[in-house]
């Protein structure tokens, strides 16, 4: 989507971002988009360091029998999804053997355990909230996802619904009684949704950016312990750094205020709405919570969302790893199970 600000308002986001950013203010927007040339000299066994290294298995919870995880010491243990719908099969009915299972297996092995909680899919067919929450009691319980071009591609629980969060929050509050100081930590999903008013008029970024707010009370709430963190990447209703409702930046100060640890999917160092959003925030801000970000499908190869595999292509996980430690100060990376590239490229470096 193309975006315009009027010439005196973008002189004045010149004008701040340049006190701090040196002669970057004529082009805000990449003020960080040569950083990881910084560092394109990292080269493999990765540096020393202080992260918590944890392999991404999405909802393919078998591959982490017999995966090389489990044999190398750096890597802390794996991160699994588990759904809404999976978790809590019927209202207040809760289905956590599936956690359970993973977990006394990692732990057999020394390693641990991360929850990501989904609530959103890309996929059509799938709505990842129990079939209670699809009701008029809920206004629909989900709202349909849509690319740019207007294509359905998934769906997303109604986070800015009270009715919505308050059974999402008891979910957190059953889980956390199960599993706080069992599990690392859980993470909720990702802050980037296709939705706006103009597709559900229910929804708008305030309510949306409220919402949010109050699912990481009831989630710090229920984890008192174990480290609890949001993927905040985008917000719907801005775009940085020209369009700033203050929405994302207030998610990452509230989330160090009330100690909920900030993340986000997709480390790609070349593309500017990464580097001006989510990357951004955790370079800018001093953070006693953890941060952490994730190395997700196509991040290998310097894209996203692709599975293709490229046969002839350079080894970016030394430069991966030291733009995370050393410009984002990261204290956890979750690098995804993509073939071929974690073992090829990843097990090479470890």
């Amino acid at each position: 989507m193309t975006r315009f600000l009027a010439p005196v308002a973008l002189l004045a986001a010149g004008m701040l971002l340049g006190s701090t950013t040196g002669h970057a203010w004529d082009k805000p927007s990449e003020r960080y988009l040569d950083v990881h040339k910084t560092y394109s000299g990292a080269s493999c066994p990765l540096e020393a360091d202080q992260i918590a290294h944890f392999v991404y298995f999405a909802r393919d919870r078998d591959a982490i029998h017999d995966h090389p995880l489990l044999k190398n010491e750096r890597l802390a243990g794996a991160q699994i999804m588990y759904s809404w719908r999976q978790l809590e099969p019927a209202r207040g009915r809760y289905d956590f053997s599936a956690i359970q299972d993973d977990l006394v297996y990692l732990a057999a092995h020394g390693k641990k355990l991360f929850v990501q909680l989904q609530d959103a899919s890309f996929s059509q067919a799938f709505k990842p909230v129990p079939n209670y929450l699809l009701t008029l009691q809920f206004d629909g319980g989900v709202s349909p996802q849509f690319t740019d071009e207007g294509r359905l591609e998934g769906w997303v629980a109604k986070r800015w619904n009270s009715a919505v969060q308050d059974r999402f929050a008891a979910l957190l509050a059953a889980l956390g009684a199960e599993f706080d100081g069992e599990i690392e930590g859980l993470n909720l999903q990702e802050t980037a949704i296709g939705i706006t008013a103009r597709t559900d008029a229910s929804f708008s970024p305030e309510k949306y950016a409220h919402g949010l707010k109050v699912n990481l009370r009831a989630l710090k709430s229920a984890f008192p312990t174990s480290t609890v963190m949001q993927y905040a990447n985008f917000m719907p209703g801005e775009w940085l750094p020209w369009e700033n409702k203050g929405y994302l930046r207030g998610l990452y100060d509230f989330g160090e205020e009330t100690g909920v640890g900030l993340g986000a999917p997709d480390l790609i160092y070349t593309r500017k709405g990464q580097l001006n959003h989510a990357l951004a925030m955790m370079h800018e801000g001093n953070y006693t919570t953890p941060l952490g970000i994730a190395v997700q499908d196509g991040n290998y190869i310097g894209t996203t969302n692709t599975l293709k595999v490229v046969d002839d292509h350079e080894n970016i996980v030394p430069v991966l790893h030291a733009f995370a430690k050393d410009f984002l100060k990261v204290d956890y990376m979750f690098w995804g199970n993509q073939k071929p590239y974690f073992e090829q490229d990843l097990l090479s470096c470890l």
